[in-house]
Order: structure tokens, then sequence, then C-alpha cells
């Protein structure tokens, strides 16, 4: 009877254990990994590099969406497969201000504290072939003026007043990207690797209002 009891404790535990890890399995099934834009899903600031190792430290708590100020950080939804209620930044919807609090109330090592020049999100990107300034279509240094980290991270190109550039001190905020004023969007976060002006012609993303 004893035996009886305990094999039927068990088998209680185990399906309570299957039937709580069932709505997690449901996600990753309803979304299938798709391909969405890099430079509108960046990582927040202090994420792990490696984006699967990311995605299985990550526990999709939401603290770092609850206590983001500007309200910045989305949570993958269908577009996420393996990486499903993780969260990600849309600059040009809402960039990250480098408060540092996503970084502080992550209870796993999805995000650690590092200071913010170290920040490493990716690096802003200008399309010349569309920026206002570099086509001449009129005065403009929005993104120049709102960076939190200054001309170590953008600046105004020697002997061409207005027309911006990007330096080796961006982090991949993105307020230069919520910032800009046309409506393609010249300017985006992209991986390091891919660098600072752009090279795909003139921008295609249009904002969304």
């Amino acid at each position: 009877m004893k035996r009886r009891r305990f094999i039927q404790t068990i088998g209680a535990y185990m399906a309570l254990g299957v039937a709580a890890s069932l709505p997690y399995g449901v996600a990753r099934l309803l979304s299938p990994p798709l391909h969405a834009a890099e430079h509108e899903h960046i990582p927040l600031p202090g994420a792990l590099s490696d984006l699967d190792a990311f995605n299985r430290a990550c526990i999709g708590c939401g603290l770092c969406g609850e206590v983001c100020p500007p309200k910045a950080v989305k949570f993958k939804q269908r577009d996420g497969g393996e990486g499903v209620n993780t969260p990600y930044i849309d600059p040009a919807n809402k960039a990250c201000i480098l408060c540092n609090k996503c970084m502080e109330v992550c209870p796993t090592d999805a995000l650690t504290v590092i200071p913010i020049r170290e920040v490493d999100m990716g690096t802003a990107q200008i399309d010349r072939a569309a920026c206002y300034p570099w086509v001449d279509e009129g005065i403009c240094g929005a993104c120049v003026a709102i960076c939190p980290l200054g001309e170590k991270a953008i600046s105004f190109t020697f002997a061409n007043i207005y027309k911006p550039a990007v330096n080796e001190g961006c982090v991949g905020c993105g307020q230069c990207v919520e910032v800009c004023p046309e409506p393609s969007l010249p300017i985006r976060i992209v991986k390091r690797s891919e660098g600072t002006i752009a090279r795909h012609g003139v921008a295609t993303r249009r904002r969304s209002y």
C-alpha cells in the first residue's frame, strides 16, 4: 500500500511538472523563428553577447520592462522562436536611455551591470544617401544633440558643419534613431562589424506613428 501511494505521489509530481512546463512548450511551438530586422530588435544594455546564451539565461520574468523609465523594452512574441518572451528594444519606437535599471533588476546573468561607456548594444550606422545634411537637404544635427555620450560617440565631420559621423564611443543606445526627423530613418543600430556608414543605399524602413 505504501509503495503504491509512493508511486502515485511521484506520478502526481511528474504530471504537475509536465503541466507547469506545457505553456512554455506551447509558446515555443506557436512562435516559430522568423527573420525580424535586426536593427528593430537590438539587445538590452549589459546583455550576454551570445544570443543563444542570452535566450537560455533569460527567464522571461519581465522585470526589465517594468523598471524601464521610457518603457523601451519589448518582448518577443511570434517572432521569438527559441527566444520567445525575451526582451529587446526597437529604437525607432523608443530608445534606451542608459539608466542601468534593467541591468540592476535582472535576477539572472542574462543582463550584467556594467559602466555605461562599456555597454555594447551595437553601433549607430548612417546612410549618407538619405541623411538630410549629407544630401544637402537642410541643417539637422538632432542625432548629435541627443547623444548622451557626447562627441566620443557621434559628432560633426571636420569642415562639414552638421554632417554627422559616428565614432568608436557609440554604444548603440538608439536615441539618435528615435530623434531622427527623416521618415526613412537613415540612421539605425547595427552590429559593430557592419560599420558606421551604410552601404545599402537609401533606407527603406518607414517610421510608424
